[in-house]
């Protein structure tokens, strides 16, 4: 075995050292490359995948976990600020089972959990206590699982119930966030905070939640007059929205009459986000409707009657009456009739939104719309940004020449820009051009040495192939071409100088050739021994 192994690696020796420079250099790159390959390979493919063990951990009980995760050599990795524990896939289950049979994580955030612990004994104060205790933790559970929220606290204001008030308070609520690195509540989420706070409450209205973040900004403000900030920065969102999106489409007409960049488009508008209800009732009877009841009083009276008595003077002396005496007559009517009536009672509820009054701003580029009637624009404008004038709607256009150097210097500034990518590009791409070429040079150098090696090898074969009797008369030519060379070489000298031998320069082309070519002067060789002999 050991005879075996030594003579693997003298043939792996002897075949190395048969190589040329390129060929070395090729095949030392090509086994360091395998080896580098199979090690970061194998890295690979042992590294472990890591799995979420524990989730918004507080920091006590990540510690914990920690040390006895550190205890047990198990490996881990931190994440999410390190309110999140991962630990190797296959391992996730089995450590879960450990870590619950120790008790951790101890420190829960409260939730209906807290219900479980409540004896026979418990009062009624510690009950509702308890309970408060569970809603805000079971609310601060359900706000972190907003996107962008890494902790929440929710406090609760509920006040105890009793039938001796005469007026019942209303539920209040505090929810305090924390924002991940970089992140930020948009109005929508905001919303859906208070929604859901006030949703889980029985008789907590959305207007009394209080928003907040750990920076002490607040996103939404509980019974503020106006709504707060967080309902403020939402309607300054909405108007600016409408804004943009009005300009947009004015600006994208103009830039059809006069091009783009020689037109500016700007939107000032107030909206009515007021919620309003109005309620109306209409009351109609039809004629033909016969009536539903109807009554009728006649009253006639007739006859004499004498004179007053008199009335009663200054000191209650009566004042002798007339005598004069006359006949009376008395008659009175009446009628009453109730008809069946329809009544039309309509509630609606105004969407806050609708635009109050806008006005429009356009500034065309004198140089490119002289021409154009300023007239014609405004009518254009006006249409397209839906303009009521009734309300107060305004529109201005205005011709100015605008000032080019700003964006001939920025296009300048990109033409150089891209230039330099474009350079950089070529730069790169030669770079890699010439890599490419001088490993198809070395590849190429390589190869055409081996050629040359194993056509010397096929030649050196060749020749060993000769015979004793061949190879005999292959010293015999050779001894006497080169008598014949050097015997004219000597005549040559006795005479003194002359024109170079050609039998030198002959022989030097035949070396020559047999370098270039060694099988084929063997073959030719052998063709001219077999001719020889016969």
């Amino acid at each position: 075995m050991v005879n075996k192994a030594t003579d693997a690696f003298r043939r792996f020796g002897k075949t190395f050292g048969s190589f040329s420079p390129g060929q070395k250099t090729v095949a030392i790159f090509a086994v360091l490359a395998i080896v580098v390959g199979g090690f970061l390979f194998s890295s690979w493919v042992t590294k472990p995948t890591y799995s979420p063990l524990f989730s918004n951990l507080a920091a006590a009980d990540a510690a914990a976990i920690v040390e006895k995760l550190t205890a047990e050599n198990t490996p881990y990795q931190l994440a999410a600020g390190g309110q999140t524990i991962m630990v190797p896939q296959d391992k996730v289950y089995d450590l879960r089972l450990a870590m619950s049979g120790a008790g951790l994580p101890a420190q829960q955030d409260g939730g209906y959990s807290l219900l479980d612990k409540q004896g026979v004994t418990t009062s009624e104060f510690q009950q509702q206590v308890t309970y408060q205790r569970a809603m805000e933790g079971e609310l601060a559970k359900t706000v972190k699982s907003i996107d962008g929220v890494q902790a929440a606290v929710v406090h609760l204001a509920m006040p105890e119930k009793s039938v001796f008030a005469d007026e019942e308070k209303k539920p209040t609520a505090a929810v305090l966030v924390e924002l991940g690195p970089g992140k930020k509540l948009a109005p929508q989420q905001v919303q859906s905070i208070v929604n859901l706070t006030s949703s889980s409450i029985s008789g907590l209205a959305p207007e009394d939640v209080t928003v907040a973040d750990s920076t002490g900004a607040l996103l939404s403000t509980a019974g503020a007059v106006g709504g707060g900030a967080g309902v403020a920065d939402a309607r300054t969102q909405a108007t600016h929205e409408y804004e943009d999106r009005l300009a947009a489409s004015i600006q994208s007409m103009l830039d059809q009459v006069v091009g783009p960049g020689h037109s500016v488009a700007k939107v000032t508008s107030q909206l009515d986000f007021d919620q309003t209800q109005t309620k109306t009732e209409k009351f109609t009877s039809d004629p033909k409707t016969k009536a539903l009841k109807e009554s009728a009083t006649n009253e006639t009276y007739n006859g004499t009657g004498g004179g007053g008595a008199g009335v009663l003077g200054p000191d209650n002396i009566q004042v002798p009456a007339g005598t004069a005496a006359g006949n009376g007559t008395y008659d009175k009517k009446s009628s009453a009739t109730e008809n069946a009536v329809d009544k039309v009672t309509e509630v609606r509820n105004a969407a806050p939104g609708a635009v109050v009054r806008q006005s429009v701003s356009v500034l065309l580029d004198a140089k490119t719309s002289a021409s154009l009637p300023a007239g014609e624009v405004q009518k254009l404008v006006s249409g397209a940004a839906g303009i009521n004038t009734a309300r107060g709607d305004q529109v201005y256009v205005s011709q100015m020449p605008f000032d080019g150097t700003a964006a001939t210097a920025a296009q300048k500034d990109l033409a150089a820009a891209k230039a330099d990518e474009q350079r950089a590009q070529y730069m790169s791409i030669g770079k890699t051009a010439g890599l490419g070429l001088l490993v198809a040079l070395l590849v190429f150098f390589a190869w055409r040495q081996s050629k040359k090696t194993r056509r010397s090898d096929v030649s050196y074969a060749e020749l060993e192939r000769l015979d004793d009797t061949e190879l005999a008369e292959l010293e015999g030519f050779r001894a006497r071409e080169l008598a014949a060379a050097n015997r004219t070489a000597l005549e040559g000298g006795a005479r003194g100088p002359a024109d170079p031998d050609p039998s030198a320069h002959k022989r030097d082309e035949i070396s020559a050739m047999v370098d270039r070519q060694p099988d084929e002067v063997a073959q030719l060789l052998r063709g001219w021994l077999a001719d020889r002999r016969s």
